[in-house]
């Protein structure tokens, strides 16, 4: 993941915003995996609010970030379309601080449902999330030796559940 990843997806997002009417600039920031996983890794795409009106921000972000989120999917699927493994990579879009927010509140969630988990060593199942944030929960929970996650049902209802590990219910 590098240079030119970032600049595939900067195009990518100016020339889709602009066919939109939303002319803004983008910035890129490779960034790489960290110990507290604030943020998920790979290429962050982060549009310019300032060229842009609020209107316009509420209106790429979208009533509980759907529009930022299916832009986000549009821009992973179009980017890796055709393109060897090695030069694949993971895009996220931010605008306005939204998915820095939204991570803190999804790293909340998870420590609260980890430790519910803990107290009553009982499934907790999450609220419906986008297929981008169960798979960041998941990775947060891989650092749990004592928890596992697994989704559930369907979209748009499709959970994910958080359970004791299987490897403390077995006995020697």
């Amino acid at each position: 993941m590098g240079e030119q990843q970032l600049q595939r997806g900067r195009d990518w997002l100016e020339t889709l915003l602009q066919a939109a009417g939303f002319p803004a600039q983008v910035t890129t920031e490779l960034k790489l995996a960290s110990e507290q996983l604030q943020q998920p890794e790979g290429c962050w795409l982060t549009i310019n609010p300032t060229d842009l009106s609020p209107k316009q921000i509420e209106i790429l972000v979208g009533p509980s970030g759907v529009v930022i989120d299916s832009l986000q999917y549009l821009a992973n699927a179009i980017l890796n379309l055709g393109q060897h493994q090695d030069q694949q990579a993971a895009y996220t879009i931010e605008l306005n601080g939204y998915r820095d927010r939204r991570y803190a509140e999804l790293q909340a969630m998870a420590m609260d449902a980890a430790e519910q988990v803990r107290r009553t060593r009982e499934e907790y199942e999450m609220p419906p999330l986008s297929s981008a944030e169960r798979r960041w929960i998941h990775t947060i929970f891989q650092e749990f030796a004592d928890l596992e996650t697994f989704s559930r049902g369907q979209e748009p209802e499709r959970r994910l559940v958080v359970r004791p590990g299987q490897a403390e219910d077995s006995s020697p």
